[in-house]
C-alpha cells in the first residue's frame, strides 16, 4: 500500500502538458530568487558546494539527491559550539532534544518519546553500531573516541530501517572519524575549568604511503551539575549534595593500508575505564538502591577491507566485536518491605558482526548498493535477568536500495530491508522517495518509509530483582514480557533543499507526518487482585500498549555570506498525541504528548575576525518537555554558550587557545529537578605539528 501511495501522484504529474507548464512556471519564479543575470560566480561553482553524505542510502549523494532530511556537523561546527562530549553535538540538529541523565548516561529524543535509553536510533562510529543490547541505550560515556578526532556526523532526521534495519526507527546518527592520514605528526588538546571539567587528548600519527596509523588516548573529568540541590517531596523538603562526577580513560588507534591502487584495508580498536561517582545524595533522601561507585569498561576491534573492482562495481566487507562492562554494588536496607538487599548492576554485553556492502553502476542512469550482515548479541546481568546465564541473539539481515535518474529533474529511489530478528523474526522494511529539480539549486523531495523496532532483551526478558543477603529474592521490579510484537512506523515527509547563490544562503525544509502503532512501554496493568498468580501492583511488564502519532516541521539553513561569518540555525515545532487504551493510559496519554518540546530553535554563529582571532555565540531554546520513564517534565529554557579563540603559528605548531562560556544565562534543570545546569567557564589550549 505504501508504494501505491507514493505511485499515485507521480503517474498524474508526469502528464507531460501539466509537466512543462508546472516545471516552467517554478523555475521561473525560483530564478527570479536565486539565479540574477549578473551573477559574479556561475552556476555551477555554487553548485559544486553542495555537501555530499553517505549516510542516507550507503550511496555518495548531495544532500539535496538523498532520499531523507540530513544533517551534517561538520568540524566548523563542532569547533563553534564549544561542546566537548560527543552527544551534545546532538543540538545542532532540528528536532532532538539531549539531556544527561544521572550514571553518567544521556538521553536523546528526536520528536519525543525520548527517555533515559534512547531506544529508537541507530548510532554507528564508522559503520560500526554502538547502541546497547540490553536497554537500547547508547554508551556515550564510555564510547573511546576523542572529539578531536570527528570528521563529521550525518544525522538522518526520519527512519532508514530500509537500510540499516531495527533501530534506524527515528533516526541514524553516522560519526565518521578521521582517517590515519588526515592526522599525521603529533597534537595535544587540554581543557580545564569550572564545575570540576578538564581533559587531556595526546594523538600520535604516522606511516607512508602505503600504511598510515593514528592512535590517540585520553582522559576526561567530568562534574555535571550544582551539587547543593533541595528535594520538593511529601516526604522532605531537605537539602543534599548530589554527585555526578567522572573520571574516563581511553586509547584507541587506526591504521589505513593501501594494499594495492584498487584495494585497502583498515583496522581500528579502542578499550576505556571510567570511574564514576553517580547520584550520591547526603541528605535525608539519599538514594537506597543506587550504588555511588560504578566502573565502566569497554573495547571494541573493527577491521574492513574495500576492493574497487572496476569503474561499475566495488564492494566493501567488515567485521567488528564489542564489548561493554559495567559494575556497581551496594548493600541497602529497604523500608518497604523492611529488608535488607544486595544490589548487584554488574552487566556485561557484547555484539559481533559481519557485513558485506556492494556499490554497482547498472547503467548512468541507475546505480543500485546492495548486501547483507550476520550479527549476534549477549547480555549478561544476574540482578536484571533473575538469572546468571547469557542471553544471546542472532539476527540476519539483507538490503538492496536502487537510484534511478529517469531524466535531468526527476530522481527515483526505492529500496527495502529484510531483517529476522531473533524475538520478532522476519520483517520487511520499505522506502521510497522521488526527488524533483525544480530550478538548478531547488529540489522538492517527496518520501514514504515502514520502519520496525525490535524489542530490547530487557523489555522481552527483563526481571529485576533485589536478593536479600541470604540470596533470597527481596523485591521484584520488573518481569518478563507475554511476548513482544515490534514497533511499527509508518512515516511519510515532503523536503525541499534550496540555495539562494546570491545570499550564500543554504535552506532545507521537512514536513513530516509519522503514525506509530504496537509502541512498547512499562505497566503494571496486568495486576489482578482476584489472582494469586498475576504480577503484583508495584512489578512492571513490558507491552504492545497503543499507537503514537507524530506531525510537524523542520527548518534549517546556513548562511555564509562571506568568508568570514557563518551562520548555523533551525526552528523545529512539533505535535504529538497518544492512544493508550489500557489502564497505564492516564501516564503515558499525559506524558508521551509533550514528550517533545512544542517549538525548539537553535543559532550559532562564528566570525573570523582577522589575526587568527574567531568569536562565536550560540542559543538554544526549548519549550517544556518531559522524559519519558525516569525523567521530569523541565520547564522551558534558552541556554546562550560564548566561545572566543585565537590560532597562529608558533615555531611550525598550529596553536589554538580558546575560552568558552556556557549557559551564560539563567541555571535550568536537565531531565531530573536533580539536574541543575549553572553557568560555568572552561579554558583549552590545543597544539599539532
Amino acid at each position: 500500500m505504501s508504494l501505491i501511495f507514493l505511485t499515485l501522484p507521480l503517474r498524474s504529474i508526469s502528464i507531460p502538458a501539466v509537466n512543462t507548464l508546472l516545471r516552467r512556471y517554478v523555475m521561473a519564479v525560483l530564478a527570479g530568487l536565486s539565479l540574477p543575470a549578473a551573477a559574479a560566480e556561475s552556476e555551477a561553482d555554487f553548485l559544486d558546494e553542495l555537501p555530499v553524505v553517505l549516510s542516507a542510502s550507503r550511496l555518495s549523494q548531495p544532500v539535496n539527491e538523498a532520499p531523507a532530511a540530513v544533517t551534517i556537523i561538520d568540524q566548523d561546527m563542532i569547533r563553534a559550539s564549544g561542546f566537548r562530549d560527543i552527544p551534545e553535538l546532538l543540538r545542532l540538529v532540528p528536532g532532538f532534544a539531549v539531556s544527561y541523565t544521572r550514571d553518567n548516561t544521556w538521553a536523546a529524543g528526536y520528536h519525543g518519546l525520548g527517555d533515559a535509553y534512547s531506544r529508537r536510533f541507530q548510532v554507528l562510529v564508522d559503520g560500526r553500531s554502538i547502541y546497547s543490547a540490553h536497554y537500547g541505550a547508547v554508551n556515550w560515556a564510555d564510547l573511546p573516541l576523542s572529539i578531536d578526532d570527528i570528521e563529521r556526523i550525518e544525522v538522518v532526521r526520519g527512519p532508514d530501517a530500509a537500510v540499516y534495519g531495527a533501530n534506524a526507527f527515528a533516526a541514524v546518527i553516522n560519526i565518521i572519524s578521521k582517517t590515519a592520514a588526515q592526522v599525521p605528526g603529533e597534537f595535544v588538546s587540554m581543557q580545564a575549568g569550572e564545575q570540576d571539567m578538564g581533559g587531556l587528548t595526546l594523538r600520535h600519527g604516522g606511516g607512508d604511503e602505503v600504511m598510515r596509523y593514528r592512535i590517540t588516548a585520553s582522559a576526561q573529568q567530568r562534574d555535571r551539575f550544582e551539587r547543593d540541590v533541595t528535594f520538593k517531596s511529601a516526604a522532605s523538603n531537605a537539602n543534599g549534595q548530589y554527585f555526578e562526577a567522572s573520571d574516563t580513560y581511553f586509547v584507541n588507534g587506526r591504521m589505513d593500508w593501501q594494499l594495492t591502487p584498487d584495494s585497502d584495508a583498515m583496522a581500528q580498536f579502542g578499550v576505556s575505564q571510567g570511574n564514576w561517582d553517580a547520584g550520591k545524595l547526603t541528605g535525608e533522601l539519599g538514594s537506597l538502591v543506587e550504588p555511588n561507585e560504578q566502573d565502566s569498561r569497554a573495547q571494541y576491534l573493527q577491521l574492513a577491507y574495500h576492493k574497487v573492482e572496476s569503474a561499475m562495481r566495488e564492494w566493501r566487507v567488515q567485521a567488528y566485536f564489542s564489548q561493554n562492562r559495567f559494575d556497581a554494588n551496594k548493600v541497602a536496607d529497604l523500608i518497604v518491605p523492611p529488608v535488607t538487599v544486595n544490589v548487584d548492576q554488574y552487566l556485561q554485553q557484547t555484539r559481533s558482526s559481519i557485513e558485506l556492502q556492494v556499490n554497482d553502476q547498472w547503467a548512468p542512469d541507475l546505480r543500485a548498493v546492495w548486501g547483507g550482515e550476520v550479527r549476534q548479541e549477549t547480555v549478561r546481568s544476574p540482578q536484571n535477568y533473575n538469572s546468571d546465564r547469557t542471553l544471546r541473539g542472532e539476527l540476519a539481515r539483507a538490503s538492496a536500495n536502487i537510484e534511478w535518474r529517469a531524466n535531468d529533474w526527476m530522481l527515483l529511489q526505492a529500496g527495502a530491508m529484510l531483517e529476522h530478528h531473533y524475538y520478532t523474526g522476519a520483517d520487511v522494511s520499505p522506502r521510497a522517495a522521488v526527488n524533483f529539480t525544480l530550478a538548478p539549486g531547488h529540489t522538492l523531495r517527496m518520501g514514504i518509509s515502514r520502519a520496525y523496532r525490535s524489542p530490547t532483551f530487557f523489555e522481552e526478558e527483563g526481571n529485576q530483582v533485589f536478593l536479600l543477603q541470604s540470596g533470597a529474592i527481596g523485591d521484584v521490579v520488573t518481569v518478563p514480557s507475554d511476548g513482544l510484537e515490534p514497533e511499527r512506523l509508518l512515516s511519510r515527509e515532503i523536503g525541499y533543499v534550496g540555495q539562494f547563490q546570491p545570499a550564500r544562503l543554504e535552506l532545507d525544509v521537512r514536513l513530516f507526518k509519522d503514525h506509530i502503532d504496537q509502541f512498547i512501554g512499562q505497566s503494571n496493568d496486568l495486576f489482578d487482585p482476584s489472582d494469586d498468580a498475576s504480577i503484583r501492583p508495584k512489578e512492571l511488564q513490558s507491552g504492545n500498549i497503543g499507537t503514537v502519532d507524530t506531525q510537524g516541521g523542520e527548518l534549517q539553513l546556513r548562511w555564509r555570506p562571506t568568508e568570514s561569518l557563518d551562520v548555523v540555525a533551525y526552528f523545529a515545532r512539533v505535535f504529538m498525541r497518544s492512544d493508550i487504551p489500557s489502564p497505564a493510559a492516564a501516564n503515558f496519554n499525559r506524558d508521551i504528548p509533550v514528550s517533545s518540546p512544542r517549538n525548539s530553535w537553535q543559532i550559532l554563529t562564528s566570525y573570523r575576525m582577522g589575526h587568527g582571532w574567531m568569536v562565536s555565540l550560540g542559543a538554544w531554546h526549548y519549550d517544556e518537555m518531559k522524559w519519558l520513564s525516569e525523567g521530569d517534565l523541565t520547564q522551558m529554557f534558552t541556554r546562550v554558550d560564548a566561545r572566543l579563540a585565537r590560532r597562529w603559528k608558533w615555531e611550525g605548531r598550529d596553536v589554538e587557545m580558546a575560552i568558552v562560556g556556557q549557559n551564560l544565562g539563567d541555571a535550568y534543570t536537565e531531565f531530573r529537578d536533580t539536574n541543575v545546569y549553572s553557568s560555568r567557564v572552561y579554558g583549552s589550549f590545543s597544539m599539532a605539528w
